[in-house]
């Protein structure tokens, strides 16, 4: 039965087992909407142009496909709004559904106008939402607040969050299965650079769905009990990565130039 019941007011319903797909899953994008254009080209969708000024573009697949964005759909890259733009019209038409990462999160708290420091790349989207109309910025809040904090998918067998997700936690709506969903756990501890060490949730996961996840960028997607990584780090000048369902098939796209720089980039190998 789903647990859906146990908080209605965290957000939209994560259960979704009833819808098969089939999905394209693709991962942190980041403002990168050159590789992502070309990879939903690859993967065979019909890609709208993008309008002058602030109006939205579709894409569709001729074989009623439909994508799932992993979250961070925003920051870092070179142009966010177009992103934004696109994922959008996607979800407008009913061809992409969407999980919310920790980088969606600050956004939409930013646009909600909470406090929220402008790092991480925050303040290049920002800049460009500066730029449009705020019945535009209210759009793209109103588009954050309508992604999950995870999905879980076709009769069960497969399960999207941005950060992953434990096996316990699999349809769960509370505030600690969002938190884990969108930013993760961490020891507490930093690491030599001073950024937070991250627990490898996946080493341990036992579950019986596929997690597909983003969020951590490795140089190739990570397969590893049951889970599967796609932050393959497009906006540091790795690559945009889907993963086709049923299918589990990994399709990627070269970044076409380095757009950030991180002190998490590259990854050890």
């Amino acid at each position: 039965m789903s647990r859906n019941a146990e908080d209605k007011g965290n957000g939209p319903p994560v259960d979704r087992r009833g819808d098969c797909g089939p999905f394209d899953i693709i991962g942190d994008v980041h403002g990168c909407v050159v590789e992502l254009r070309r990879l939903l080209e690859v993967l065979g969708y019909r890609v709208d142009p993008l309008p002058a000024g602030a109006g939205l573009a579709g894409a569709r697949h001729p074989d009623g496909r439909r994508v799932v964005f992993v979250g961070d759909l925003t920051d870092r890259g070179p142009r966010n709004v177009d992103v934004l733009r696109t994922a959008m019209g996607m979800t407008a038409e009913g061809t992409a559904l969407g999980v919310r990462g920790n980088h969606d999160d600050k956004l939409e708290r930013y646009l909600r106008g909470n406090p929220v420091k402008l790092e991480h790349g925050l303040q290049k989207t920002v800049d460009e939402l500066e730029r449009t109309d705020p019945d535009f910025r209210a759009a793209v809040a109103a588009h954050i607040a309508g992604m999950a904090a995870h999905l879980w998918l076709d009769g069960g067998a497969l399960l999207v969050a941005h950060a992953g997700l434990k096996g316990e936690m699999h349809g769960e709506v509370s505030g600690r299965a969002r938190r884990f969903a969108m930013y993760g756990e961490t020891t507490g501890e930093v690491d030599a650079q001073g950024l937070p060490v991250r627990i490898d949730w996946a080493r341990d996961y036992r579950g019986a769905p596929l997690v597909v996840y983003g969020h951590t960028p490795m140089l190739a997607p990570r397969r590893l009990n049951r889970t599967v990584c796609i932050d393959t780090g497009c906006v540091f000048g790795g690559a945009l990565t889907a993963l086709r369902w049923p299918e589990d098939e990994l399709v990627s796209v070269p970044a076409s130039e380095v757009h950030a720089v991180s002190r998490r980039w590259p990854p050890p190998e």
